[in-house]
């Protein structure tokens, strides 16, 4: 996998993170939270992995 394809692909989880937000805003969520709460600290650890690794893509 090349440097651009990870750029994609992350632009593409951060995308997907608005969802998740909004998602959590839901008050009947219930032990759902949970797992959107893992899921948005999986994404916000991959996006900050990302970015040290390639400091030169900026804030995407």
């Amino acid at each position: 996998m090349n440097a651009e394809t990870i750029k994609e692909r992350i632009t593409l989880i951060k995308s997907k993170r608005e969802t998740l937000l909004r998602l959590l805003e839901q008050p009947d969520l219930g032990t759902l939270r949970i797992d959107v709460n893992q899921a948005l600290e999986e994404m916000d650890d991959l996006i900050d992995e990302f970015q040290r690794t390639f400091p030169e893509a900026g804030n995407l």
